[in-house]
């Protein structure tokens, strides 16, 4: 090819070629510029490259050398185990987890170098170290003896040869031949203000930084960008939301939710009035609503809802209610229709596993509009669903649907109102960076004859002895989750899994109890057969995976054990605790931790077992993990934040926000350097406003 621009296709890169172009494809990955915004995930600092007797005890280290012996050991512990050496001396290289996936890795003769901290047990050991196969001397120039960085992976890049090595063979060659830069949209005022490297600069040594500290002032920069467009894309999507007139309109709450609200057997918190009023307020605005209800787990947020959903029925308007999983939406149907009904408001649901007559007719019920109220899965989305007046749309655990599923749903009305829920509390800073078009209602008081939660954290040493008090407790009467990471066994990671151990312990210690298992590949008619079992207490004793983490109902059900806690991440342990202490009774949660256990993971299991308050317990997520355990899924059509971390870059969202101050405020009488700037931002945000067109 020619000279090598920012616009090159990369297919016609030397090593790239039409079958890798099409995996880089695949991940938006195909021009030069777009390899130049492929970030690294991590660094392997291997400037001092040591022979092997030199290392120390407690030493972070790189060694190159040759694999003499492998296999797998059995002792206190099974491991796989490689015997690297080089003309100095021998290390061994210990794997505790992924035995079947370093046997296939690991080949006699193979030369690689590996990074990590130097453990003594017998002999010299580097436990779990990152390893990069080595096959030529110029491989040791560009893989080792210097910061490395290391790409992002996928089965897809992996298959067809694109491995982090590759991907930085094919990053060097770009830097080494582009006559070409990336023009700067920041002007260098606003650069040198904050300590901002140029964009090219910034971009360069992201890829290869001389030192560790240029990394961090780089990502600073980058972080910058993504955040500046992101605050800029908010407002807009908030100014556009504040122009729209809605068709529909509310009138003030009349009899229906007075008799709505008279069958209820229980007064609404002071937090559930709250939000009930700002939602009615918000309904009788002529824009549409789009407000977030948040609250901690069991905190009553379907009733507010649902008392929304009345009024819009109420009002002769139809309400569409998304849930994210079958299980959930069976539940919201199974819990409310009666209730529903004896105020003359119909009720349907409709899910993937709704077939048949019945799904004929629930499609023609919401078109002729006598169905006020269908709640669903993702199928409430497909072409074939369509409402006579949706005026409100109700998003239940909205962080689990992409925005682009959200805007489908959105735009089966004419400009519905709009109610978004998390049992997630987003801490302010987050909801305000990430939500900032949305106005927010929080729901921060429990109901009233709610026992606390107790929590403890063991080691699996201990597992024996938690499920023999699980079987005790049972005898008494209780009822228990035992929750595990993993469906079936996996060859790469050596977790307990459910199929297995439902298997082992209905044999063994639960012979006594009756026990059922449930999992995302079990169908749905025979899920629910199984929930009603367990809700009717005629299961002792639920074996499930995560399935089970959001909104499931049973109060009977006092103890659970969450095997491999030290896997999840606080928010998901806290919304899988949310499960029990639903009724009278106290209740336990036991989380069961396998070594090695991470400093960070130990982190986590203490803060998880110091509090029950779902907002310290977002905060402390949210520090520790970055916001990413918010969002289940990738939110499509949003900007991905690549480099910006919500938790770290507080000062960086607050210079943001200061700038887009000050693009709007000043509109009008901007010099050349900041309408560069606006004009950048707003091209930038059009396709992504689009996208999320009612999300």
């Amino acid at each position: 090819m020619g000279e090598l621009a920012l616009d090159s296709p990369l297919q016609y890169i030397k090593g790239v070629g039409p079958r890798r172009a099409e995996a880089l494809s695949s991940h938006g990955l195909s021009t030069v510029r777009d390899m130049l915004f492929y970030f690294p995930r991590k660094y392997l600092d291997r400037t001092s490259v040591l022979p092997i007797n030199e290392v120390k005890i407690s030493q972070a280290v790189t060694v190159i050398g040759t694999v003499k012996a492998h296999g797998l050991l059995y002792g206190r512990r099974k491991r796989y185990e490689a015997i690297v050496g080089d003309d100095s001396g021998d290390i061994t290289l210990v794997f505790f987890e992924g035995a079947q996936y370093w046997k296939n890795y690991f080949k006699k003769g193979m030369v690689l170098a590996a990074s990590g901290l130097v453990n003594y047990y017998h002999v010299k050991q580097l436990v779990h170290p990152d390893l990069e196969r080595l096959e030529t001397d110029s491989d040791k120039m560009i893989h080792a003896g210097r910061i490395i960085p290391v790409y992002p992976q996928t089965a897809e890049l992996t298959k067809v040869g694109l491995s982090s090595k590759t991907i930085r063979g094919l990053t060097t060659f770009i830097f080494d031949n582009l006559h070409e830069t990336v023009s700067d949209y920041l002007p260098k005022s606003v650069c040198d203000e904050y300590g901002f490297p140029v964009i090219q600069n910034a971009l360069t040594k992201m890829h290869y930084p001389e030192a560790r500290d240029e990394i961090e002032t780089c990502r600073r920069r980058l972080a910058f960008d993504e955040l500046l467009s992101f605050q800029y894309l908010i407002n807009q999507r908030k100014d556009q939301k504040t122009k729209v007139e809605k068709r529909h309109r509310f009138k003030e709450p009349g009899e229906v939710l007075k008799k709505f609200k008279a069958q209820l057997a229980f007064s609404f918190t002071p937090g559930q009035v709250k939000s009930i009023n700002d939602i009615f307020k918000d309904l009788q605005l002529p824009h549409p609503m789009s407000r977030l209800l948040q609250g901690d787990v069991g905190c009553g947020k379907t009733v507010v809802a649902m008392a929304a959903a009345v009024f819009a029925a109420e009002n002769k308007l139809q309400t569409a209610f998304m849930a994210p999983t079958e299980i959930l939406a069976e539940q919201h149907y199974r819990n409310w229709r009666e209730q529903l009904s004896s105020l003359n408001i119909q009720a349907a649901l409709i899910t993937s596993a709704t077939k048949g007559k019945e799904k004929s007719e629930i499609i023609s019920k919401s078109l002729s509009g006598d169905i006020d109220l269908l709640i669903g899965t993702h199928a409430l989305i497909y072409d074939y669903i369509e409402f006579a007046k949706l005026g409100l749309v109700i998003i239940d655990e909205q962080h689990r649907f992409g925005v682009e599923q959200r805007g489908k749903l959105y735009a089966k009305g004419d400009n519905p109102d709009l109610l978004v829920m998390t049992a997630t509390p987003i801490p302010r800073t987050l909801a305000l960076t990430l939500y900032g078009d949305l106005e927010i209602s929080t729901i921060d008081t429990m109901p009233p004859g709610r026992k606390p939660i107790k929590s403890v954290w063991r080691e699996s040493l201990t597992r024996d002895k938690v499920y023999e008090f699980v079987r005790d407790e049972v005898k008494k009467g209780g009822q228990a989750y035992i929750i595990y990471p993993l469906i079936e066994k996996s060859d790469k990671i050596e977790l307990q899994n459910v199929q297995d151990s439902y298997q082992e312990l209905t044999a063994g210690v639960f012979a006594s109890c009756r026990t059922a298992m449930i999992h995302g590949r079990i169908k749905a008619a025979e899920k629910e057969k199984i929930l009603n079992q367990f809700r009717n207490t005629k299961i002792d004793i639920l074996f499930a995976t995560t399935v089970i983490e959001v909104g499931i109902d049973n109060p009977s059900a006092t103890i659970m054990v969450i095997e491999h806690a030290e896997r999840f991440g606080l928010a998901q342990l806290h919304q899988l605790r949310g499960r029990v202490g639903r009724g009278p009774r106290e209740s336990l949660v036991v989380a069961v931790a396998y070594t090695p256990i991470s400093e960070i993971a130990k982190k986590r299991l203490d803060y998880f077992v110091s509090t029950t308050d779902g907002f310290k317990i977002a905060e402390a997520d949210l520090e520790l993990r970055g916001p990413g355990e918010f969002f289940g899924t990738r939110q499509s059509g949003l900007p991905e934040f690549k480099v910006a971390n919500i938790a770290r870059d507080q000062k960086l969202i607050e210079d943001s926000r200061n700038l887009i101050n000050k693009l709007q405020s000043a509109d009008g009488q901007l010099d050349s350097d900041f309408k560069k700037v606006k004009n950048y931002l707003a091209e930038l945000s059009k396709s992504k406003l689009e996208k999320m067109a009612g999300g």
